[in-house]
């Protein structure tokens, strides 16, 4: 459809198949020159772009109320000028031509500052997005979608669809211990999206301040912080977060499957702890889940939301499992909150899309999400294993902390060698992507140990190999280079398991 200044009143009532802005004003330059100029501009502006189809003369001669042959003969004048291409059975496209200089596609695209080349992405906490269950999920969009109703696709239930609330009750209470039912559940696109919802509502209920782990992920504390709450470091050390929680403190967001800076899991005395403190307090602990489902050499712990769910909110997300793309999350609330976080999500967008809701229901009824999670857990598995070889046989100087859990590692670089922004930087300039641990600190004191939190879950299969090898030399290059200061020293150091992991203490 055309849409322009000069528009007959029958304008909906024609069918062009293409929607087309014109800047179309007959007065004062006859029709036909109206309407070149109208179509010179778009052109040069670059709103047309090279390759689209206008419409048909006769069609677009209707929409403007004007005679086929002023159409035909403005094609024509603009086909002679090079702007038109017209072939018999083809129609009339825009010619390919030259952007002119000062036109605002390429102002806007000079602007674009460059972006380092990055041959290797191994940024902590991303998924291998080339294993999207592509088929999978296809399967689960047509059985579902011919037989849902047509209220699925208007503004429903702020909370979600029901079809993936329930879906999600039953799957997580079966794999995470997490006691729920569909009512207590908040569909969000996402966990910033969650984070801020629930940061939110505490505070509007009078919440001054959250505590959040010391290090933890540094745009999670931004997402708190512009929701209103103040927010305050908390502790973590070898067996998780901290339990001494500051005083005047609503909330403490935690992610106890696996601490999201360090790497730890959460200790038994620590949990207990934490839901004591909730319990005698009346205070909220926000579980980000992260990682939950990716523990590769133990039975991962339940969710700490099944042994406290009216002082738990549990958190998850589609994000590590399926790809960040997908934007679903979910928040299990206690049934005090419900409500208020049902109202937060409304205002804050109405509802999350629910085409992908409904498909994600279907992939978890039907049990290809617990499938697909199954391939990927063996997968990342093995990439690790594969890291932790190569680390301890070509750059034993390099720690590795943490447990083995999630899609990333932490690397603690000697005393007497590289700084971590020396490492990125090497790394940089070789086309690896990786990122120092410093940002994650609440504070940059110079005092804070540093490290490299690795990713080795995003190449795709088959860039895994060159990844790998392109790590373990910048890593060599960089210890190299301090090499007469520093003691080289294997697996067997104290405290250290034989694949280089620091372990905490049994039973802590």
């Amino acid at each position: 459809m055309v849409w322009s200044k000069f528009m007959p009143s029958e304008w909906a009532n024609v069918r062009g198949g293409l929607d087309l802005h014109l800047d179309f004003d007959p007065a004062g330059h006859g029709r036909r020159a109206g309407l070149e100029r109208a179509l010179r501009a778009a052109i040069r502006d670059g709103r047309l772009a090279p390759g689209t189809r206008l419409p048909p003369t006769r069609v677009l001669a209707g929409e403007l109320g004007v005679a086929r042959g002023t159409v035909t003969a403005a094609y024509d004048q603009l086909v002679a000028e090079g702007y038109l291409s017209a072939r018999r059975g083809a129609g009339t496209v825009i010619a390919d031509v030259p952007v002119p200089a000062g036109n605002r596609a390429e102002r806007q695209t000079r602007a674009v500052p460059p972006v380092p080349p990055v041959r290797h992405d191994l940024m902590p906490g991303r998924p291998d997005v080339s294993a999207f269950p592509v088929q999978a999920w296809l399967r689960a969009a047509r059985a579902v979608l011919p037989r849902v109703e047509t209220a699925a696709f208007a503004i429903g239930d702020p909370r979600g669809r029901p079809e993936l609330r329930s879906a999600l009750a039953e799957y997580l209470g079966r794999t995470r211990g997490v006691i729920t039912d569909h009512d207590s559940i908040v569909i969000t696109s996402g966990f910033m999206q969650a984070l801020g919802l629930i940061a939110r509502v505490l505070h509007d209920r009078g919440c001054a301040a959250i505590a959040m782990e010391d290090p933890c992920v540094p745009f999670h504390r931004e997402v708190v912080r512009r929701a209103g709450p103040g927010v305050v470091p908390l502790a973590v050390d070898e067996i998780g977060a901290s339990s001494d929680v500051p005083a005047d403190i609503g909330a403490v967001v935690l992610t106890p499957a696996h601490q999201a800076g360090l790497g730890v899991v959460l200790g038994p005395t620590r949990r207990r702890a934490l839901i004591d403190w909730a319990v005698s307090t009346g205070g909220i602990l926000v579980e980000d889940d992260y990682d939950g489902e990716l523990c590769y050499d133990r039975q991962p712990p339940g969710a700490l939301q099944g042994v406290a769910p009216e002082h738990v909110v549990y958190a998850g997300t589609a994000s590590k499992t399926l790809g960040p793309a997908v934007r679903l999350g979910w928040l299990v609330l206690p049934s005090r909150l419900v409500d208020a976080v049902a109202e937060a999500k409304f205002y804050a967008d109405a509802q999350t899309e629910s085409i992908g809701q409904l498909v994600l229901a279907e992939l978890i009824r039907g049990h290809d999400y617990d499938r697909h999670v199954r391939a990927q857990r063996l997968k990342y598995r093995r990439r690790r294993d594969e890291l932790l070889r190569r680390l301890a046989r070509d750059v034993p100087e390099v720690r590795v902390r943490g447990a083995a859990v999630g899609v990333q590692l932490l690397l603690e670089l000697p005393a007497a060698g590289p700084t971590e922004d020396e490492v990125v930087r090497l790394a940089a300039g070789r086309g690896v992507r990786i990122v120092g641990m410093r940002a994650a600190w609440h504070d940059d004191r110079p005092t804070r140990p540093g490290g490299i939190a690795v990713g080795y879950a995003t190449p795709a299969a088959h860039a895994w190999s060159d990844a790998l090898d392109a790590l373990i030399d910048v890593l060599r290059t960089a210890v190299s280079a301090h090499a007469p200061g520093l003691r080289r020293r294997g697996s067997s150091t104290g405290g250290v398991g034989g694949n280089g992991v620091r372990r905490p203490e049994r039973g802590a």
